[in-house]
């Protein structure tokens, strides 16, 4: 397995690898403020709804590392634990509006906020250089959950497909998305490293290009046989029966097993319905959001339109004053997944009742 990441933390600081200048360059950045983790997420230079996630978790802590109570608080020693715990909250809130539509953002950093309060219930004089050390701590601990979460969805993934079939994927849920390995495509780079020779379809996936620029960049890299196709020629690849398998990711799935994904999700879902071809998404638990109760309950980003048109031309390609609407996901119903793949085990309908077992195993 080549070892592809989108992130790393040494030496007290976190760069990621910037998925904008890909495939064309591999360049890493350091975040260094609060302002830069915001921007990197914003703007994609990180992205997928694990990745997210850890890099918001490091991206807290780089956030107030250099928090100096008595100068960005005026308090003297007695009122000092009183400040962190706020400058921490206000951090994480601003982090989380970065991004809306993956649950995964939030879920980290509330829970990152979450362990801090634990901390000071636990020691209510705890002293603001140990309060970062837990913050750290939860971060490195929530990065090892994410890469041992991916690992398992590749394990769960292989009892689904069998060597030598046909596999369709959307927009990029690899390596690049997550720690390791990725959710939809773990399965992938496992069957790579064991011969299983499976044969990758990827779907660009217009307008940003997710599987043209970054799946098929880190399935060649690893040595898959990849063939790369337009959003639109779906349809044809699975009539010319090439297609035993679609897999993809999410960025956020509702109580009932409505799952929101990158724009052009729910289409593939239809198609691979009506063809008979089994459609499975793949989902960390920390992507479950049982307080969403359907899809339609799942904020959707609305992105600048200039990506469809202007983005990846010399020369605009739509005429001047037209509207545009771009959508960054849509919602698959749940009808149309054949299984949920997680960390914890394959969930197959009703995803009312079962998605909610997941949880009660803990």
């Amino acid at each position: 397995m080549l070892e592809i990441t989108p992130l790393k933390f040494e030496d007290d600081k976190l760069t990621i690898l910037d998925q904008t200048k890909l495939p064309g360059e591999e360049v890493w950045i350091e975040l260094e403020t609060r302002e830069d983790v915001w921007d990197a997420i914003k703007k994609l230079k990180v992205r997928g709804a694990p990745a997210i996630g850890v890099c918001a978790a490091y991206g807290l802590y780089i956030s107030v590392k250099g928090f100096c109570p008595k100068r960005d608080g005026g308090y003297e020693c007695k009122e000092r634990v009183k400040v962190f715990p706020e400058y921490v909250r206000e951090a994480a809130d601003y982090l989380n509006s970065s991004r809306p539509t993956a649950v995964n953002l939030s879920w980290a950093l509330n829970r990152m906020v979450a362990r801090l309060e634990e901390a000071y219930k636990e020691e209510p004089a705890l002293k603001c250089q140990n309060a970062k050390k837990i913050l750290l701590q939860e971060a490195i601990k929530i990065h090892q959950e994410d890469v041992d979460a991916c690992m398992a969805m590749g394990e769960y993934g292989l009892e689904l497909l069998k060597p030598g079939m046909g596999i369709e994927t959307h927009c990029n849920a690899g390596t690049i998305a997550t720690s390791k390995y990725g959710t939809c495509l773990a399965p992938i780079h496992l069957g790579q490293e064991r011969g299983y020779n499976f044969k990758v379809f990827c779907d660009e996936t217009r307008p940003l290009l997710q599987g043209a620029r970054l799946t098929a960049w880190e399935l060649v890299k690893n040595g898959v046989d990849t063939t790369l196709i337009c959003d639109n020629m779906a349809s044809t690849v699975m009539k010319n029966g090439w297609i035993d398998a679609v897999v993809v990711g999410c960025d956020r799935m509702a109580a009932n097993g409505d799952g929101a994904n990158k724009i052009g999700t729910s289409g593939l879902a239809i198609l691979a319905h009506e063809y008979g071809i089994p459609f499975y998404m793949f989902v960390p638990t920390s992507t479950i959001d049982l307080n969403t109760p359907t899809g339609d309950d799942i904020p959707i980003e609305l992105r600048d339109g200039n990506e469809i048109g202007e983005m990846w031309y010399e020369k605009p390609m739509a005429p001047k004053g037209v509207k545009t609407y771009n959508p960054s996901f849509d919602v698959t119903d749940h009808k149309y997944i054949t299984a949920v793949v997680t960390e914890k085990g394959i969930v197959r309908p009703p995803y009312d009742i079962n998605l909610k077992r997941l949880f009660e195993q803990d």
